[in-house]
């Protein structure tokens, strides 16, 4: 069975890493692969606050973020490379916008939305991303 590249369906499920946000932890899938990356959350039915997407980018770069086919709210931060969060935006379901980074960025994490206010998350944070290799 190889990888599944027809994209109106939800990615397979990825590795999982856990981020440490202050005292929040994310059980978070990778999006590595820039197929992954640009299917991301779309068709998926629900995410668990104390769940999320890291998206990972080759080098720093800005980027820009839409929610067309993903019907699940999410709030988004932009994360620089070392961790340090740059932004925090909300995304509208099914909405073609695009969000884009207000600066290069190296990582991307998706959250249920209002889940970065709920534990206290801002600007400024710092995530601790274990090594994705």
């Amino acid at each position: 069975p190889g990888q599944d590249l027809r994209i109106d369906r939800p990615n397979p499920t990825l590795k999982t890493v856990d981020l440490t946000i202050g005292t929040a932890v994310v059980h978070a899938e990778v999006a590595l692969t820039e197929a992954e990356r640009n299917r991301g959350l779309m068709y998926r039915s629900s995410l668990r606050d104390g769940e999320g997407m890291l998206f990972v980018f080759d080098r720093d770069q800005q980027v820009s973020f839409w929610m067309k086919n993903t019907k699940i709210p999410l709030s988004l931060a932009y994360i620089l490379s070392d961790g340090t969060i740059v932004q925090i935006l909300d995304l509208v379901p099914f909405s073609e916008e695009p969000r884009p980074s207000s600066r290069s960025i190296r990582y991307a994490l998706e959250v249920p939305q209002g889940w970065f206010t709920r534990v206290g998350i801002q600007v400024g944070d710092k995530v601790q991303i274990p090594s994705l290799q």
